[in-house]
């Protein structure tokens, strides 16, 4: 029972939801997800923490970045099951079409340059 409930607590946030629609389309990193979602840095990362806890994302080294894509892991059985259900939820709900817009047109180095300014 305590997979399924983390699953459902994580899914109790629209920016979570958001998150996860974003990584449908590819792997993020924080900067860029905190350039889409016009959030906070730590928040952001909070956000991130418990998808992850809950099974629903996963995190990789890459260089400089850590990018974050759907779990691809089965950490939690539940967490798979959900994440094919949300991908053919919210596709015309208008946040979710103006992130994964915004998300076309980010650069990486650009938003974490200026992070680190």
């Amino acid at each position: 029972m305590r997979d399924i409930i983390m699953v459902f607590k994580a899914l109790s946030d629209e920016t979570r939801i958001r998150i996860l629609k974003l990584l449908e389309k590819r792997e993020l990193c924080v900067c860029e997800l905190t350039e889409i979602l016009g959030s906070a840095q730590s928040t952001v990362s909070r956000h991130l923490r418990i998808l992850k806890d809950a099974g629903l994302v996963d995190d990789m080294r890459d260089g400089l970045w850590v990018n974050y894509r759907l779990s691809k892991e089965e950490v939690n059985h539940y967490a798979e099951d959900i994440l094919r259900l949300i991908s053919t939820w919210l596709n015309e709900d208008p946040k979710v079409i103006k992130d994964l817009n915004k998300a076309e047109t980010i650069d990486r180095e650009d938003i974490c340059a200026r992070t680190l300014r």
